[in-house]
């Protein structure tokens, strides 16, 4: 039988298997899928050994193992290279190890799943670390009119317009930009104009808030938290007492990669929102 596995430190919180359980059976796919704690220094041995041993065929990779993950290949899709991060790894013809990245597809696949069109839209982005670079080219991939990404440290952020100008507009700067609902520091900047907030931060894991003006929400704004929690997040309850039209959290982006990744190894894409459904209510 066919393994796959995804690999993490630590990973017994992972809903992976769980998620590609209910893909193979709804697809009629013989495969096995497992939960791997590498050492922190032995993430390397672990990829080759899975896939040296008997019928190991594809990988997730999850924190904090994505960027090491990346080194490791011999070929990366444009999305892995833009990326700087690969979360899932598999096997070319010769048995090359090759990575993709699918966290930002499991994004904007999640947010059409709630009818939210990023085309023409402004988009606020709160964060500059792996996360947000994961899923910058597939959101400039449809055509937004601009993303602004707002980080604490501005010249990461900075570095991020650097490297993804070539895509769209891209506009960058620190969260005291918006203490003000004139936009603070640059009067030409509508902080009141943004369709779309997305925290990529990991404030909510430990029930933060990035450092970020209420002024940025409107009755118009869409909420989305990368994060996801058994309740809602502090974030998206902040959007919403803010007066966000709506909020979403990152769950769907989970089960979203896990979709893509499903595809690329197996060559059928899965039905996601049963899943969603049933992973709401455990």
């Amino acid at each position: 039988m066919d393994r796959y596995a995804v690999v993490g430190h630590p990973i017994a919180h992972s809903k992976s298997p769980m998620i590609h359980e209910m893909f193979a059976k709804q697809t009629n796919q013989n495969l096995v899928y497992e939960k791997i704690e590498a050492p922190l220094n032995g993430f390397e041995t672990c990829v080759t050994n899975f896939f040296s041993a008997s019928n190991g065929k594809g990988l997730n990779v999850t924190v904090p193992f994505k960027e090491r993950a990346w080194d490791l290949c011999a070929y990366r899709t444009e999305r892995a290279e833009l990326a700087g991060a690969v979360n899932t790894l598999f096997l070319d013809q010769n048995r090359k190890i090759c990575g993709d990245n699918t966290d930002g597809v499991g994004l904007v696949s999640d947010l059409k799943q709630h009818g939210v069109d990023l085309h023409g839209k402004k988009i606020l982005i709160l964060g500059a670390g792996g996360a947000v670079r994961g899923v910058l080219q597939p959101i400039l991939k449809e055509k937004p009119e601009k993303v602004f990404i707002c980080n604490r440290t501005e010249s990461k952020a900075a570095a991020l317009v650097d490297i993804f100008s070539h895509l769209g507009k891209l506009e960058s700067g620190p969260f005291s930009a918006f203490d003000e609902p004139s936009g603070g520091e640059n009067p030409d900047q509508d902080c009141t104009s943004f369709d779309l907030i997305i925290n990529g931060t990991s404030a909510s894991l430990s029930g933060d808030l990035p450092p970020i003006s209420s002024s940025v929400i409107m009755d118009r704004t869409v909420s989305y938290d990368m994060m996801y929690a058994e309740h809602e997040t502090v974030f998206n309850r902040w959007a919403r007492d803010a007066g966000a039209e709506s909020t979403i959290d990152g769950l769907g982006m989970l089960v979203g990669q896990a979709a893509e990744a499903f595809s690329i190894w197996r060559g059928c894409s899965p039905e996601t929102n049963e899943v969603m459904k049933k992973l709401r209510v455990l």
